[in-house]
This record gives C-alpha cells, structure tokens and sequence, in this order.
C-alpha cells in the first residue's frame, strides 16, 4: 500500500535514532519499530529494564503443538570512533547500493528486513504456530537486554530462532562462546626505594599472565568452529612508578566451542593459576550450535540459495550474538544467524550495508515465515 515503509525508508529511519551503546538509549527506536507492528496488527509488548533501555517482543501467535518461528536482533550500535567518518552516521546516505551510517550492518538493516517482512505478511498471519519478533537493547556491551529478557514473562517460547547479525545473508549453524574475565592479583605498597618492606601485585600478576600464555585447555576441537581460545588484552597495575603496587588488573578474552562448560574452564584457571589470583566473570555467553541435518536448517538452506552463488555449506562465526541467551530462554530451538549486513563492515568508520541485501533479507525472512506458518 502507498506509504509502506520500504528497505531504504525503514533503514534510514532506524539509523536516524541514535543508539550508541553507551548508553544506548533505545526507547524512542523501539518505540517506534512497536508502533509500525501496533498498526500492522501485532500484539505489542516493552520491557523496560534500565534508563532509556527497553526490549521489545512483537508477535502473532497461534496455540497448538507448533511454536512461532521467532526473529531477533538488537538496537544498540557501538560509539563511532576516533577516526572520523567521512559520511553522516545517522542520516543513512545512500551511493549506489550502499546505505551509510553506524549500525548499517551491525545490524540495522537485518532489523529492517525483519520488521519489513512481518509487515508484509500480517494479513495472513499466524497460520500455523505464527511469528514472533524479539528486539533487544544493549547487546554490544554483553547481551544485557536478551539476559534481562531470559526466563521473563515477556518471551515465551519459539519453534526455530533466526538471529539477524551480519552474515551476507549467509546462513550460519552457530558461534563460539566468550567469557570476558577479570584476574586480579593483591600486593602490599611500600615506598619504591624499600620495596623489600611491600608485596609487588605486578610480579603475581607477570607470573599469572605468562602461565595464561601455556594454558591447555585440553585438546578440544569444533569440526566446524575449530578450537576454543584465550587472549590477555589488558593488564593494569601501579599508581607511580616509586610505590610498590598493591593491586594489578588482567583482561582475558576466552572463546569457547560448543561442548566446553564455562564453569569448567574457569575453576581449571583458577586451578593454574593458584589462590593468589582472583578471578571475576564480566561477559559470560555461552556457544551456540545447531545440526545441519535439522529439518528446518535444510529448508532454510534450500530457501537461500537463489540469493548465494551456490547451496550453502556448514559454517560458524567467532563472535557471540544475543541468540546465546535466547536460544535456551526459548526451549533450545534449531538457531541460525542469518542477516544482510556485511560482517566486515561491523564496528568499522563509514559503515555500509547494501540496500539490494536488506531486500534480499526480507524476501527470504518472508519465505520462511510463508513456510514455517503453512501460509
């Protein structure tokens, strides 16, 4: 009808709401996304879970024994940077086939294609077991708004989970898990010309990071993910250089493979490296995988093809998406991330999605929703 949003309108109106996490402020966009679904007949529902913060859970359901099939993604993009962007972020320029602006592809326009395509097929919706969206706040800074989300009464649960992260429309069978930790080390300060009278937390901490350096986790391997990593990115310690330290601060970065237990791996570190390191969970998400023989996965393969160069082959991502707290919120549902944002425009300056993918998008969220709901 005259006045429908289309891929670029709905694109350029989501990247005009300023949603940089911090502080995210998402409100006003999911308020808006609420009242397009209000208007086209979905049932509407808000989670206000911090300051300007708010998930939303749209649907069109049926009872019976089939679930809604459920799409996610989130609202927040992370801050622009320190290079400076040689297009407008929030105005959603457009050359060519690309559509400009932070969260383009991260994941704006996945956001667009889904909304799009329940909008579309509302008349005709639910069908058989019927649609559920799910648009979360404050997933770049650890997937707070699906946790807050997770086991509430808002969710409910799904047959299959699309998460719609950049993936070239690619469809993905999963991604690693991470756990940001926190080492720290204690010491006693002293005067830096005695420091036989203090307890240097830097020297247990150089000892701490270089057993991380030699941490075996055991030979595990992922056919398809590979095998589970770990990554010290930060280390601080000291106030002045003429003081003994009395604390120094570790970053880890671990990224598990499906099959490990995060509580495993964290007491085989604490393990390692002995009682004189403390160790704080920050982010912990857990893997995510699904079998590539799962009924639903090979339709949805044979749906996308048209739009690939040739059938899809089983591929996993390294990142962590919101599906790691939904997908077990929602009953542990066949999963697969699958969005038109490019993933190496993802948190880089000039962020760009291609207008051509968003439709894409659309066209195959909406054959999924066709078959899933017997439409």
């Amino acid at each position: 009808m005259p006045g429908d949003p289309t891929p670029l309108s709905l694109t350029r109106k989501l990247l005009a709401f300023q949603t940089v996490n911090p502080p995210g402020g998402e409100v006003d966009c999911a308020r808006y996304i609420g009242g397009l679904l209000e208007e086209g007949g979905f049932s509407v529902r808000y989670q206000e879970w911090g300051e300007g913060r708010v998930n939303l859970v749209a649907s069109k359901e049926k009872s019976g024994e089939t679930k809604p099939v459920c799409f996610t993604g989130h609202l927040d993009t992370v801050p622009l940077g320190n290079v400076p962007w040689t297009r407008d972020p929030f105005s959603g320029e457009v050359d060519g086939d690309r559509i400009y602006g932070r969260g383009s592809s991260d994941m704006k326009g996945g956001v667009a294609a889904m909304v799009l395509a329940a909008l579309r097929l509302s008349p005709i919706l639910p069908g058989r077991g019927g649609l559920k969206l799910v648009l979360t706040a404050g997933e770049e800074q650890g997937c707070v708004g699906a946790i807050h989300l997770a086991g509430s009464r808002y969710l409910g649960e799904a047959g299959a989970l699309v998460v719609g992260e950049p993936s070239s429309n690619y469809p993905v069978l999963g991604h690693k898990g991470a756990m940001f930790l926190e080492a720290r080390t204690r010491g006693v300060t002293a005067h830096g010309s005695m420091p036989e009278q203090g307890v240097n937390a830097i020297y247990k901490a150089a000892r701490a990071v270089l057993s991380l350096e030699r941490f075996d986790f055991g030979g595990v391997l992922h056919p398809v993910l590979g095998r589970p990593t770990l990554n010290v990115g930060t280390f601080s310690a000291g106030l002045n250089v003429n003081s003994v330290p009395d604390l120094a601060v570790i970053g880890i970065d671990i990224r598990s493979v499906p099959g490990q237990d995060h509580e495993e791996i964290v007491e085989k570190l604490r393990t390692s490296l002995g009682g004189e390191v403390e160790i704080e969970r920050r982010i912990d998400a857990e893997s995510i995988w699904t079998d590539p023989r799962d009924p639903w996965v090979r339709e949805v393969f044979e749906i996308v093809t048209p739009y690939l160069e040739g059938p899809p082959g089983e591929r996993g991502v390294s990142y962590f998406t919101d599906g790691s707290a939904l997908k077990p919120a929602l009953g542990n549902p066949p999963t697969l991330i699958l969005g038109p944002g490019e993933p190496s425009m993802a948190h880089k300056t000039d962020e760009f999605c291609l207008l051509s993918r968003i439709e894409a998008a659309a066209e195959i969220y909406e054959e999924i929703i066709r078959r899933w709901c017997a439409l």
